[in-house]
């Protein structure tokens, strides 16, 4: 953590745990009886309970949005740069909560949890889920909580694929909705890539058909793949060549000598797949990147996105990047075009910037921040 904490920080910040006994549906037609969700939140709920803001987390994310979890952190939470006094989630403005999907892997019941009817690990056996039911767990969530009506729900791809569920779901429950870098569905090259990553993960000989670990082992080489092929697709070539070019790691090119050349950007994937194997779990990287799959807004609604969108009561902000070509402007715009169709109120930016896929959560872009911090202000102002 650095010596002194930022102004903007919200400090040293605790995850809470929310026990439920009540059985949760499933959408696949299994229920959980029992279950925790994982949370942290930042600033305070006002009297009326009115300024409560959600934030639903991407594939790999978790419920450390902000802050240190402690004074040995060296980094702080994964939007940091986007919440807290004075950001774009203003602390000193709102109450802003973000769980750990159910599903997950840091706290939250998922497939590394014990299933309380045997006392063995979840693992192959966790029932799939779709984006609804995190939706339907984190309403659940607000309830025991007291909110009955989010000032926004705010999510970032997978996490904006929940934002726009709640839309529909829970349609007085939320006033402004959050969309950015996402997708109304995923395209099939999308499909594609996860389904490599999860070949990748499923063909590991420690993967043990998804009980690795009652085996005691973990899939790391093929996590650790998985993790390279999203990472690749998350950035852009523009962004890599700014950072990486054709530099090189180690070796050289010259004639008469046999030792191995490793590029920069292979060293840089190397270290993300291995630091990824030993701090995420297998099973919930399927799970998540097949919701992600699933997912389609307008199947139930005779696939038309407008007529979807008409059962929607809220204001939207949409927000895209002109590099991400993992969810690309089109997707966002697409969006758009529902929302008017449905004659929603909408505002739509579509954000120059290098950074591919990954954009939404780097800091430092000035056009970002300020349509994201005046949408925000206007949602603190007019509710």
């Amino acid at each position: 953590m650095p010596e002194s904490i930022p102004a903007d920080s919200v400090g040293i910040v605790s995850a809470q745990t929310m026990h439920f006994d009540e059985a949760l549906e499933l959408a696949c037609g299994r229920a959980l009886q029992s279950y925790d969700l994982v949370y942290e939140s930042y600033g305070q709920l006002n009297e009326s309970k009115s300024n409560a803001i959600l934030v639903c987390h991407a594939l790999s994310g978790n419920q450390h949005l902000a802050g240190y979890n402690s004074a040995e952190d060296k980094k702080p939470g994964w939007w940091d740069a986007y919440v807290g006094p004075g950001k774009a989630l203003d602390t000193d403005k709102f109450f802003i909560i973000c769980p750990n999907n159910l599903g997950g892997c840091n706290g939250s019941t998922g497939p590394s949890s014990i299933n309380p009817e045997n006392g063995k690990i979840w693992g192959s056996d966790f029932p799939h889920l779709r984006v609804r039911d995190w939706v339907h767990s984190q309403a659940r969530l607000a309830d025991k909580l007291g909110i009955e009506q989010w000032a926004a729900v705010v999510g970032g791809s997978l996490g904006g694929m929940q934002a726009m569920r709640w839309a529909l779901e829970y349609p007085q429950r939320l006033r402004h909705c959050v969309v950015i870098a996402s997708s109304m569905k995923l395209t099939a090259q999308n499909i594609a890539f996860n389904e490599t990553a999860r070949s990748a993960i499923q063909s590991d000989p420690n993967f043990c058909g998804g009980d690795y670990l009652e085996q005691n082992t973990l899939p790391a080489r093929g996590l650790g793949v998985a993790r390279m092929i999203g990472h690749i697709t998350y950035l852009s070539d523009d962004g890599m060549g700014k950072k990486f070019g054709r530099e090189l790691r180690s070796g050289t090119f010259a004639q008469g000598t046999e030792e191995p050349v490793e590029f920069q950007i292979e060293s840089y994937l190397r270290y993300q797949g291995s630091k990824f194997s030993t701090a995420f779990d297998a099973n919930t990287y399927i799970l998540m990147t097949k919701a992600l799959d699933y997912f389609d807004l307008a199947r139930e609604y005779n696939n038309d996105a407008a007529e979807a969108f008409s059962h929607a009561k809220c204001k939207f902000l949409v927000i895209s990047f002109t590099s991400d070509w993992r969810f690309a402007p089109e997707r966002s715009r697409e969006i758009v075009d529902a929302l008017m169709q449905a004659n929603k109120d909408v505002v739509y930016a579509e954000i120059e910037s290098h950074y591919g896929h990954d954009a939404f959560l780097v800091a430092n872009q000035a056009r970002y921040e300020d349509i994201f911090k005046n949408y925000m202000n206007k949602v603190s102002q007019c509710g």
